[in-house]
């Protein structure tokens, strides 16, 4: 018999019966899609149908309950792909079910090597110990490859540790992507050698299917210290597979365009830590950039510390990778995600320091804090 992994859900329900009766639909739409009357007797019914393991009132007192769901592994047959579909696949289209946490086992951490670098990595490529890390974004999409390569020099004299293209920024006319890649590089290495930092240029490779892996190569060679693309535009997979990919060997940084819709229903969809956590480390991010609470997006301060603790959760020995809240942050809020965050942060603040008429000062302002 194969090892199984589990899936724990929260099910909208009015009692027990309902919620049994759903979990058990679960079971048979994630699995072997057919009705329970003709599941086939033997390995069909006794290895690959999903089994009810558990069922309990939910702790945060929604209309509901938490029903726990073991599969096998030969259900994901050694497909990333598959072990989402398993997890979340025609279930995600009926209302009232929600992706609160999987359980992994040895299979599944053996199909998922998980990230290259973390949050240790993305520390030692800057230059730091245990503190916090500094990304700053350049945008807006629009400006033409000099300006942009402007503001990418005046972050990193300021001492960012990581400057990155804006998420809009993709190959635009006035910008397009080759050209704004070896721009910000090369000022992002000018500004280094003026100041001795290690700064590391992170473009957005988000794009066409065929472009991305492209786009990923071409940053490596031209000497980018990372790359950034949206997994749910881009594809889940990607992020594995350049993770996995012995020939690529720079840092991954994600971004949440696209991927509201899976955390924002209180009843649909993933849990935020399952989402940005767990399922970012199994993809191999190795940062997660995610909306910060009291920012623009609404995601609360309870559902971000989840986000942070399940990047850092002990994970079958898979790195731990570095959270990133942004959206709204200003210097001001720092003491306040210190407390929160602590050390193990990655501060994204860019709108409020391209606000400052002298950017340069204001990022080294950032830091001031930061380090107070």
């Amino acid at each position: 018999m194969a090892e199984r992994f589990t899936v724990t859900y929260f099910v909208r329900a009015a009692d027990q019966a309902e919620a049994k009766a759903r979990a058990l639909d679960i079971a048979l739409e994630q699995t072997v899609e057919i009705p329970r009357s003709v599941v086939p007797k033997g390995y069909v019914e006794d290895e690959i149908l999903g089994r009810l393991e558990d069922m309990q009132n939910d702790p945060e007192g929604r209309a509901g309950y938490l029903a726990t769901i073991s599969y096998s592994e030969d259900d994901v047959g050694g497909d990333f792909l598959q072990f989402l579909n398993i997890v979340f696949g025609n279930s995600s289209i009926k209302p009232g079910l929600k992706v609160e946490d999987i359980g992994l086992s040895p299979g599944l951490l053996a199909l998922c090597k998980g990230p290259r670098h973390g949050i240790a990595g993305l520390r030692a490529r800057a230059g730091i110990g245990e503190e916090p890390l500094l990304m700053s974004a350049i945008k807006p999409v629009g400006l033409p490859t000099v300006a942009l390569a402007r503001l990418a020099r005046d972050f990193a004299l300021g001492g960012m540790h990581y400057v990155k293209d804006d998420h809009g920024l993709v190959d635009q006319k006035p910008a397009p992507f080759g050209e704004r890649l070896k721009a910000c590089v090369e000022a992002v290495g000018e500004a280094n050698a003026k100041s001795g930092g290690r700064t590391s240029f992170v473009p957005n490779i988000t794009g066409p299917a065929t472009a991305i892996i492209e786009r990923a190569r071409q940053a490596q060679e031209c000497g980018a210290g990372g790359v950034m693309l949206a997994p749910a535009l881009a594809g889940y997979d990607v992020v594995r597979a350049l993770a996995a990919d012995p020939d690529f060997t720079l840092p991954i940084v994600s971004h949440p365009a696209f991927s509201g819709a899976n955390v924002v229903s209180p009843d649909c969809g993933f849990s935020h830590r399952t989402f940005y956590g767990t399922l970012h480390r199994l993809m191999g991010a190795d940062a997660v950039i995610y909306p910060n609470f009291g920012g623009r997006f609404g995601f609360t301060r309870e559902e971000c510390l989840s986000i942070a603790a399940a990047c850092a959760v002990n994970m079958g020995g898979r790195k731990a990778i570095v959270p990133a809240p942004g959206g709204g942050m200003t210097v001001a809020r720092v003491p306040e995600m210190r407390d929160a965050y602590g050390n193990d942060v990655m501060y994204l603040i860019g709108g409020a320091l391209l606000q400052e008429s002298r950017l340069t000062d204001a990022c080294r302002r950032l830091v001031a804090a930061v380090h107070a």
